[in-house]
């Protein structure tokens, strides 16, 4: 692709898409685990939801957090995609070290090899949670189980090293940032922002 159709973010669109799809995969993947919760702590909480007179059930709760675990599983594999996608048009700069001492190729490795392991968990999650949804737990006022629950938790961490290896691409080397790149090439980045102005 020519240079003058790559926009000053190195890509050919005004605005990155994986980190926004990023960011939908978290909210529906935390939502999922957080409601899965709140359906198995359902029996202390049923006080409190009865005292600010919200009409909740526990089969409401676990269904939301089904569905929330359905999407997140979906839209991870666009997130992957599209991350994929954006790396390979990444041009960071080699002499730069992230705050913990990896260049821009192994940090980008990385964060390749843990979205991949990502989406893998998350689609074994719903996998998981369809099962108990549907077949083990089918009768169950707890439609999950403590375990599934925990291996949630366990990939909020892991959700959490990644993306810290997502920031440092953005923050440290500047991958897809338009005004890093506008920076490094020695453009005025005020003169182009007053050109849009006016």
């Amino acid at each position: 692709m020519p240079l003058a159709e790559i926009g000053a973010n190195g890509l050919p669109y005004a605005i990155p898409i994986h980190p926004n799809l990023v960011h939908l995969t978290l909210g529906l993947f935390i939502v999922a685990i957080g409601f899965d919760i709140v359906g198995v702590l359902f029996p202390l909480e049923k006080p409190v939801f009865k005292f600010l007179a919200i009409p909740a059930t526990r089969t409401n709760l676990f269904d939301v957090g089904w569905y929330n675990m359905v999407a997140a599983a979906i839209v991870t594999f666009f997130t992957v995609a599209a991350g994929f996608y954006e790396i390979l048009l990444a041009d960071p700069p080699a002499e730069v070290t992230s705050p913990w001492g990896l260049g821009a190729t192994s940090t980008m490795l990385w964060h390749g090899v843990g979205g991949v392991a990502l989406l893998a968990l998350m689609v074994a999650m719903t996998v998981w949670r369809g099962f108990q949804r549907y077949v083990w737990r089918q009768e169950k006022p707890r439609q999950v189980q403590w375990s599934y629950i925990l291996a949630g938790l366990g990939i909020f961490a892991l959700m959490f090293l990644h993306g810290t290896l997502g920031a440092h691409l953005a923050a440290d080397f500047g991958v897809h940032i338009s005004a890093d790149r506008l920076l490094r090439s020695g453009v005025d980045a005020n003169a182009i922002i007053n050109q849009l102005g006016q």
